[in-house]
This record gives C-alpha cells, structure tokens and sequence, in this order.
C-alpha cells in the first residue's frame, strides 16, 4: 500500500478499494471523509468490544487492529465536536467478496448471459451474514465507479465500486441498504469528469421529471394465471383468433385525481377498468404501447431511459404484474411494444454512459438516428446485444407478456435508413444491410420462442424484407407475425377516396392479397394512423356523417374478414372524431351525446363475437388454401367478394364475404356460391342496430343451382350502399 492509493482512494477513484479498504489479515482499514474519529467492533453486536482505529489519511482514511481468530466486526463512526457529537454503527461494505461469479462475467463478455437482470443492477440479499443491496454496473472505459445514495447522502467517496478485471463490471455490496431507496451511479470517466447515471438495469425508477433509480426487493405478487400460461404454451398461434385493442395507458380513461385534477389511471385501477371491457369488446389481445420507463410523455413510450423498469407514472412493478395477471384471469392475451432500435441522448441514461459511446455505436453514421434525433445501439458489441436480448426475455419471465411487438424494425435492417448518400456505412460486403442488427434479431427472436413457447415477436417493418416471419433455420428473421403497413397504406387510401372515385384505385383494395402468404401478417389500424394531422378514422371517411359511419363500419368488416390478424387503436371502436392526444383521455362523453357513435361501438363487439365464432376467418390466415376470390375484378360498382375456407379446404363453415363500397344499393347482385341450399346473412354492416339503413337480405336466402363466378351455385343478392356482408351455409 503506498501513498498514491491512499490518494486514490481518498479521491474516490481507486479502481480496485478493496485492495486498501476492509479487512487484510489483522488489519481494517475503513473510509469515512466526514468522520471525526472511527473505532472498530468486535464480538457481540448487542455489547460489542470497541478499539479506536487511527487516521492513516487526512481526508478520512481510518485503520484499526483485529485478531485473527475474530471473524465478524462492525465500524463506529462519529461525528461532529464538543456537544454536537452523533456516531453511526454499520457493516463494512469491504469485507464481503463479488457477488458476481466467474461464469456470470463470461457469459456476459460472450453476449450470452440470458439472465443478466440476476446479475447486474441492484439486488437486495443477504451476503456473508449481512443484509443489505448488491449493485453492478457495467461501465468499462469509467476510471473509477461509485454508488451514491440515499443512505450516503449521495456522497461519491464513501461506497466505490471495484473493478472485476476486463470484464468492464463493476461491483460492489452495501450493507444496511434497503428496497426504496434512491441511488444513481457516479462515474469518473476518462477524461476525469464526473458523470452521474441512472442503472441501466434498474426495475423502478423515480417518476418523471426526476431520474433517480430505486431499489426493489423480490416480488410479492401470487400469480393467477397458470391456467392462461399453460394453454398459452400448448396454443398455436398462428391458427388462433387474434383481434388486439392498442392501448395507451396514460390517456385510455382519467379520473379525478386528490388535487381536483384529472389524471390517468393507476396500473392497478387499470386492472379493474380495462380488462373488463377489453372482454366485453370481444377482443382476444391488449397490445400496450411502450410500458418501459421514459422521460419524455411526449414520445409516447418509444425513447426509452429505463428498459428493465416499468413507467412509475402508473405504479410499480407489482402494480405493473397485476394488470397482466388481470388480462389473463379474463383470458386476454398481452403484447407490449419494445423500442430495441434507438435510445434517447438524456445526459442521466444510456447515452455515453461511462463517458464513451458505450451502448451506442460510436460512428455517428452508424450511432445517431437522423429522424427521432436519438442514438443507435451497437449491434455488434457483445454485452450491448445481451443487454437487449435479455431484456426481452426479462419482461416475457417477469411480467408473463404474451408477446413483443418490436417497434421501428425497418430501421435495425438498413444502414442507409433515412439517410443520404455518404451519410452511411456499407456493411463488409459493401451493401447497405445492418448485419450486426439481422444478428441481433435473430437471436432475441430464437431465444424468446426457444425458452418461452407460445410467447411470440411481432415487428412493426414497412419494406419488402424477406421472410420476416420465417424461422431463421430457413433463412427468416424468425418473427411471429409482421406488421402489414402495406395493406393499411392502400386500405386507408382506398376508403380515403369519394366513391366515385373509387372504380380508378380498386386495385389498392385487392393488391394486399397478392403477397398475403408471404409473411404471418397483422392488419394495423394503430396510434400512428390518427395523430399529426392524419386526421381520426372516423374524419379519413368520405361524404357526409351518415356515409362517414358506414363507411367505417364497411373498413371494420373488411378488415375482420380479410386473412391476417387484426389490431385497431383504441378510440376507432367510438368513431372519434378529434386525433388522438396522448395528454387527454378518449373522448367517451360522446357514447352519452350521440346514438350513431353508441352504435358503431356495438357494431365492433358484435364483429368481434362473430369472428371468434367463424374459424374460417382465422384458422388458415397465412396460407393460400384458405382464401379464394369470388370477384375481385367488379371495379366499376366497386363491389369485391371472396371466400374464407376452414383447415381442410371443405365448403362446410366456409364465409363468403361481400362489399359494395359505393353509396348506391346493388339489387339483384349476383354472387356465385360453392354450395346451394340455405345461406345466413351472419353480418351485415347496413343493419339498423349499428346505425345503418337496414337494407339487406332479410337475414337468409337460397342458393340457387346456377354457376356464376367460376361456382356451382349463386343467389341474387341485396348489397347495402357502402357495406359489407358476411355469409354463411346454413347448417342442417
């Protein structure tokens, strides 16, 4: 021990204290910067022997003698002079050894630690005898690290980390420290500066504005969905039904808060509002936008500060669990959004954390996103790829989510994103994919489906990738499902036409079903669809109001027949007619005020209850053999007409779907049918219950023995101005 480390230490930037501080054979040497005077406690903790140690430094630095037979000890500080003296009894947080193993650090050198969150960040336990708070941080350019806290007055020199060797960990057990109390950590990067962070592996953090993050013991929360978790893991979801209500927690509904105030509802006043009505809708999924802990309301959850941690806007992470354990107690599956492909440049978080381009790519082409003015990760450098691959497996186990839906893929795939020539870097064969992100994603989607079954990933990609929702051992990006942003690009654009325009752009309605079978596609009406001047759907509809509805509802029923699964944003159900404002609630005043609002609302729970009844609408979504066209060619009246089949390809439980989607009724329209005998008008989107004209087929009619449309069969048929219609073989 030489002079300069005792400097180092006194300076709190020593990177190894352990090597000075602590117990060494029969000495103990401690650090107390404000300290008057320290002693050293041996034997009982109730009538402890008490030996004065000696200041070795001016700054604070105390050593004392000890047996060697004497194992346990404590150290007394005190404080102040004359009247004003206190002293503080405490554990010595250099006495105990790593809580980290050997294994643990390899794995996460090698980027495949699939548990990192047991390892790293901070973790109450008992740790040789003494209760307190493991923390560990991973900061591998930083000269030194400390954690600083409620416990030591935020004072930097008092708990210093130690450094364990190359793997850029730093590490240290602080006894007395307890779940809720506040800590950051403090780094001396290379360049001397101090800097100080949030954990990037924190579970809870302080709610916005403030930043510190919080410790969190072991969950109490008793799960009550094993029978969802077990049918979930034996389901196939590809061949399931699949109508998910997007949801923004901070402006679904707001209550009066204690201040007189409206305020978004709590996790837990969620679980007791939301799952009921998601059920009473007849939706089968919730899919949550980003729930993980954010700065900025305004980014709506996608620039993300605390991966690990649930927004405390709404609770913690017990509150958190128990609204998913209410979805699934009334059989609601739950997707959450998760933001892998940027991060927000706020000083207190990720970016340069230790001073350095750490969690991002240090090449400003590669590193800096050029739209949401955030940072990039590095794909390519291990413990960042298994800090986000084990994030995702983190809320999958922790919080039992159903399935990711991973945001802004389009981004991850493509170096020259929304970038201009010279801006970007080609990839080692000179193209213009992000290898490195293809890397990531298809581990985090073959770790996710390989640990976790019936789990699933979902990407939100706008470009024509390959096989996105293939599995990677066939050369996939191994997602469950795709977002098909094509398909609602030109559905909107065609409903966004005057029907008299519509003969002109009929094939925006049949492309989709062109590549249909080539992905595992979701059909997205989402959040994106009716902010920023986008106009509600409701307001994207034609004509006058009463064309505006029956236009929606014929865009509904459209969408609920056609192959895919099916995602609406909450306020599409009411007809909203602002944009959706994520400081405000939806606006459910007007379900009092206007009846033909109340009835589009009833008109989407009807569609869903009938889609779940009809497997021929989702049983075969993402193969040929369920889908055949009647007509797809009639633009001049722009009706369309097509047939859904049931596993097997048989006619029984088959649905024929019709759309006139002009203003103008069609009488005596005929539609070829691939059986005769009795048909059911299962839907009809003009009926008087849902606000429409009631105009139709009076619930039935015959199939006549009368080929038409390629088909042994047909029925002149009564289409509704702007409807859809849904039919079914009557059963024997």
């Amino acid at each position: 021990m030489s002079d300069h480390e005792l400097d180092l230490v006194a300076a709190g930037r020593h990177g190894d204290p352990h090597r000075i501080l602590g117990r060494h054979g029969d000495v103990v040497r401690a650090y107390q910067p404000e300290a008057t005077a320290m002693r050293l406690l041996t034997g009982s903790k109730s009538k402890p022997k008490a030996s004065d140690m000696r200041r070795i430094h001016p700054a604070g630095i105390f050593e004392g003698s000890i047996g060697e037979g004497v194992k346990g000890y404590q150290l007394e500080a005190e404080f102040g002079e004359g009247g004003a003296v206190s002293t503080h009894r405490f554990d010595d947080a250099y006495r105990s050894w790593p809580t980290l193993g050997d294994l643990d650090l390899h794995l996460f050198g090698e980027g495949r630690h699939r548990r990192l969150w047991d390892v790293l960040g901070a973790h109450p336990r008992e740790h040789d005898g003494m209760a307190g708070v493991s923390f560990a941080v991973w900061a591998p350019n930083a000269k030194a690290v400390r954690v600083v806290g409620d416990w030591n007055f935020w004072d930097g020199r008092v708990h210093q980390m130690r450094s364990l060797g190359s793997s850029g960990v730093w590490e240290l057990f602080v006894p007395g420290v307890a779940a809720g109390a506040r800590y950051k950590y403090e780094l001396v990067a290379a360049d001397g500066r101090l800097i100080l962070k949030t954990d990037p592996m924190a579970f809870l953090l302080e709610a916005p504005p403030a930043t510190a993050s919080v410790v969190v013991g072991p969950s109490q929360h008793e799960w009550g969905d094993q029978s969802w978790m077990d049918g979930r893991a034996a389901a196939d979801g590809l061949r399931s039904p699949m109508a998910a209500y997007e949801v923004h927690l901070g402006s679904w509904r707001h209550i009066d808060g204690a201040d007189g105030k409206r305020r978004p509802l709590t996790y837990r006043e969620l679980a007791e509002q939301l799952p009921d009505y998601v059920v009473d809708m007849g939706f089968t999924h919730v899919e949550l936008m980003p729930v993980a802990e954010h700065p900025f309301s305004g980014s709506w959850g996608y620039q993300v500060s605390g991966y690990y941690a649930p927004t405390s806007r709404f609770g913690g992470p017990d509150d958190f669990r128990a609204l998913v354990d209410a979805f699934h107690q009334r059989g609601v599956g739950v997707i959450v959004d998760w933001v892998p492909a940027h991060f927000p440049r706020d000083a207190f978080a990720l970016a340069r954390f230790d001073g350095t381009a750490l969690y991002e790519h240090g090449d400003p082409r590669q590193g800096e996103h050029p739209d949401w003015g955030t940072l990039i990760f590095n794909f390519g450098r291990n413990e960042v790829r298994n800090f986000l691959v084990a994030n995702a497996l983190f809320w999958i186990e922790q919080f039992h989510i159903d399935g990711l839906r991973v945001d802004a893929v389009a981004s991850l795939l493509y170096l020259d994103y929304s970038r201009k020539e010279g801006e970007w870097v080609p990839n080692r064969f000179g193209g213009r994919e992000n290898l490195e992100a293809v890397d990531f994603l298809k581990e985090v989607n073959e770790a996710v489906f390989s640990l976790h079954p019936g789990a699933t990933m979902i990407a939100e990609e706008s470009t024509a990738w390959p096989s996105v929702s293939r599995p990677t051992y066939l050369g996939g990006l191994g997602f469950g499902f795709k977002w098909n942003m094509g398909w609602m690009h030109d559905t909107l654009d065609f409903f966004h036409y005057e029907p008299i325009h519509r003969r002109f752009h009929h094939g925006e309605l049949t492309f989709g079903l062109i590549y249909a079978w080539t992905e595992n596609f979701i059909l997205p009406l989402s959040h994106d669809e009716v902010v920023h001047g986008k106009a509600s759907l409701l307001n994207k509809m034609p004509g006058d109001r009463w064309q505006q509805m029956a236009n929606l509802r014929a865009l509904y029923a459209w969408m609920w027949a056609h192959p895919g699964k099916q995602l609406l944003f909450m306020g599409g159900e009411l007809g909203q007619e602002r944009e959706w404002d994520h400081d405000a609630e939806l606006d459910w005043w007007i379900l009092d005020h206007w009846e033909d609002h109340r009835r589009l609302r009833s008109m989407v729970r009807d569609l869903n209850r009938v889609y779940r009844s009809q497997p021929a609408l989702w049983e075969e979504d993402f193969r040929h053999e369920g889908f055949e066209w009647i007509d797809a060619d009639d633009s001049d009246q722009s009706v369309v007409s097509f047939l859904r089949r049931r596993s097997g390809g048989g006619v029984e439980g088959a649905v024929v779907c019709v759309a006139n989607l002009t203003p103008v009724p069609r009488f005596h329209y005929r539609v070829g049918l691939p059986s005769p005998g009795a048909w059911l008008e299962l839907l009809n989107t003009d009926a008087v219950d849902w606000g429409g004209g009631g105009l139709g087929n009076f619930g039935a009619f015959q199939a006549e023995d009368r080929p038409w449309h390629g088909r042994p069969c047909s029925a002149s048929l009564t289409l509704p101005p702007l409807s859809v219609l849904w039919l079914v073989a009557e059963r024997p």
